[in-house]
C-alpha cells in the first residue's frame, strides 16, 4: 500500500513552519538562560574542607579563602607588594609614634543592614589583644587600646612607637561585626557556625560538610563594578587532591583551582586551549634553618660551610621545574623591591671553600668515608611537602661532597610542626607562606625568643636594628635599617634561603575574565575584589 498524500494549504504550511520554530526559539531560550544561569556562578576547587568560620582563628587555606569574602581587611596588597586602600582610605601615626589613626570608609555596610563602623574596627583589635588570638596577636607587641572617635575615624594608643602596627593590623586583620561577636562569651571560641552577616562581596548560604561551601552574592559592595558583585553563586567544592580538581577543571565541573598547581602538572595544562594559568609570586619562601643554640650549628662558620654544600639552581630547576627564582640567599625577596637589596648574592655552591671552612672550625677528616668527624645534622621536613621532600635529598646528596653526612627526618606534619614549635631539630627545612612586611616579619623570626625564631637566633646588633626598622613610622625611614639586618641574617648565615617560588594558578579562560590577581597563594585570583568582578565570556 503506497503512502497517503494529502496536500497541504499555504495556511497550514505556515501553520507547521511557526510550530516548528517556536519550539526551535523555545530549545534555544531555554538552553541560553541555562548558560546564562550557570554564569552567574562559579565553582572553585579546593582540596580541604572548612575547618573554622571564625576568621580571626581560621588557619588553613580554605578557611582563608572563604571567610575573606566576608570579613573585610583595611588593606590590599598589590602584586609588587605595596600596601594600599581597601577598607581604610588613611592612616598615619602621631610624631611620637605612641598614638596611630586610621580613617574608613562610609559605605560599607553587613548583610543584615547595619553599617560597619569604626565600633568594629576597634572591637576586633580589642578582642585579639585580649585574647591573644591568632598571629595578629604576635604582630601587635605595642598595642594598648582602641577606641572608635567617631563612625569613620579610629584612634590607638601604643606603648612604644611602631611603624609596623597600622600595616600589620591592615593586612592580617580581617573586620568583625562587633554587634554579632560581642554577644559571645569568648570571641576566640565562637564558632560563628551559623546566621551568618558578612559585608563582603558574598555570604555563606550552605554548607555541606566535606562537600562544599555556597555562598550567595550581598549587595551592595563598593568594589563590585556598580556595588553589585558579578556573580550571583560561588561554590567551593571539596576535593581529595589537586589532581582531581585538574580532571574535574578539564571536564567543566569547576571553573578555578584555588590550589597552587605542581610545576609537572602546570605544564600539561599549558597545551590545553580551555585553560589558562595565572601567574602570582611568592609572599614567602623556602628555607634552611640551623639551630644556632646547638653545637657546633652556633658557629657562622659550620653554618656558611652547609651553604656553601649546596647547588640551589639545581633545586630549582629540577624540584620547582624552573617556577621558582633566587633571592641572592637573602630574606628580603624579589617579591618586595622595595625592599629588596641587590648588593647581596646566593651563596656559592663550592665544596672545596665548605670543606675549608669546617677545617678552620676544627673538623677532621679521618679520610675512611671523606665525611667530617662529628657533623652529621639531622633535617626535619613535612613529609607530605612534595617540593621540600625532594629538596631534602638533593641537599643530602650534594652535602656529601662537602663532607657533611645529613640525615633526614621527613616527619607527619603534626609531629614537624611539633618539633619546630620546641626547636627539637639540627636543620629545619621548610618554608613561609607570607612575609609581606619585613619591618614587622624579621622582627618574628629573628630577633631574640621572637615567636617563630625558630632557629633560635640570638644576635643584639641584630635586634637593635630590627628595633630601629620597627621604631621608623614610614618605609623610607625604616628601609636601611631594614636592609642592614638583612645584610647580618646573610652574612651569618641566620637563614639559608633556596628560592622564592612562582605560583600558578588554573581556571577556565574560555568561560572567565577579569579576574584581579593579588601575590600568595591566600589571594591569588580567589581574593574578594576578585570575584566580585569577574566576567563572564559571552
Amino acid at each position: 500500500m503506497k503512502d497517503a498524500f494529502v496536500p497541504l494549504t499555504r495556511r497550514a504550511v505556515f501553520r507547521a513552519l511557526g510550530v516548528a520554530a517556536a519550539a526551535v526559539a523555545g530549545v534555544l531560550f531555554a538552553d541560553h538562560h541555562a548558560f546564562a544561569q550557570a554564569r552567574t556562578k562559579m565553582v572553585i576547587g579546593t582540596s580541604a574542607d572548612l575547618v573554622a568560620f571564625n576568621p580571626l582563628v581560621g588557619n588553613s587555606r580554605t578557611d582563608t579563602w572563604v571567610t575573606q569574602l566576608m570579613y573585610p581587611r583595611l588593606m590590599q596588597i598589590t602584586l609588587e607588594g605595596r600596601k594600599e586602600p581597601q577598607l581604610a582610605t588613611k592612616w598615619g601615626y602621631d610624631s611620637g609614634g605612641t598614638t596611630a589613626r586610621m580613617t574608613i570608609r562610609d559605605d560599607f555596610r553587613w548583610s543584615d543592614g547595619r553599617p560597619l563602623t569604626a565600633e568594629d574596627v576597634a572591637f576586633t583589635v580589642n578582642a585579639i589583644a585580649k585574647e591573644k588570638i591568632g598571629v595578629v596577636a604576635g604582630l601587635i607587641p605595642a598595642f594598648v587600646s582602641a577606641k572608635a572617635v567617631s563612625a569613620t575615624d579610629v584612634e590607638f594608643t601604643l606603648s612604644r612607637p611602631d611603624g609596623t602596627f597600622l600595616t600589620n593590623i591592615g593586612f592580617w586583620m580581617p573586620i568583625v561585626p562587633a554587634h554579632v561577636f560581642s554577644k559571645a562569651d569568648s570571641v576566640k571560641t565562637f564558632a560563628n557556625d551559623k546566621d551568618w552577616v558578612s559585608a563582603g562581596p558574598y555570604k555563606i548560604a550552605r554548607v555541606d560538610k566535606g562537600q562544599r561551601i555556597v555562598m550567595e552574592r550581598v549587595e551592595p559592595y563598593p568594589f563590585a563594578p556598580g556595588g553589585k558583585p558579578t556573580l550571583e553563586q560561588v561554590e567551593f567544592r571539596v576535593f581529595p587532591d589537586v589532581n582531581a580538581q585538574v580532571l574535574a577543571l578539564r571536564a567543566g565541573e569547576i571553573d578555578v583551582i584555588a590550589n597552587t598547581i605542581p610545576p609537572a602538572l602546570a605544564r600539561t595544562l599549558e597545551t590545553d586551549r580551555q585553560i589558562k594559568l595565572q601567574k602570582v609570586p611568592s609572599l614567602g619562601w623556602a628555607h634552611l634553618q640551623y639551630n644556632a643554640s646547638r653545637k657546633p650549628y652556633d658557629q657562622p662558620a659550620v653554618r656558611q660551610a652547609l651553604a656553601h654544600a649546596i647547588n640551589y639552581e639545581a633545586i630549582r630547576r629540577v624540584v620547582l621545574q624552573g617556577q621558582a627564582r633566587s633571592t641572592g640567599s637573602s630574606v628580603l625577596t624579589p617579591a618586595l623591591p622595595f625592599w629588596q637589596d641587590p648588593s647581596l648574592k646566593e651563596y656559592a655552591y663550592d665544596p672545596k671553600k665548605a670543606r675549608a671552612l669546617l677545617e678552620a672550625a676544627g673538623f677532621k677528616d679521618d679520610n675512611k668515608d671523606n665525611l667530617y668527624d662529628g657533623l652529621s645534622p639531622t633535617m626535619i621536613y613535612d613529609q607530605a611537602d612534595p617540593y621540600m621532600a625532594n629538596a631534602a635529598q638533593l641537599v643530602r646528596d650534594m652535602s656529601r661532597e662537602a663532607g657533611i653526612d645529613i640525615k633526614l627526618s621527613g616527619l607527619e606534619r603534626n609531629t614537624y610542626l611539633a618539633k619546630t614549635r620546641e626547636r627539637d631539630f639540627d636543620i629545619y627545612a621548610g618554608s613561609w607562606s607570607v612575609m609581606e612586611d619585613p619591618p614587622a616579619y624579621l622582627g618574628l623570626a629573628f630577633r631574640t625568643g621572637a615567636f617563630i625564631n625558630y632557629g633560635q637566633v640570638s644576635d643584639p646588633k641584630l635586634d637593635s636594628l630590627i628595633e630601629q626598622a620597627q621604631k621608623a613610622l614610614s618605609p623610607d625611614e625604616a628601609k636601611p635599617a631594614v636592609q642592614e639586618a638583612a645584610r647580618l641574617i646573610h652574612r651569618e648565615m641566620y637563614d639559608n634561603v633556596l628560592y622564592v617560588q612562582d605560583f600558578f594558578i588554573a581556571y577556565n579562560g574560555a568561560r572567565w575574565t577579569g579576574f584581579v590577581p593579588q601575590p600568595s597563594d591566600l589571594l591569588s585570583i580567589v581574593n574578594p575584589n576578585s570575584l566580585a568582578s569577574v566576567r563572564a565570556l559571552n
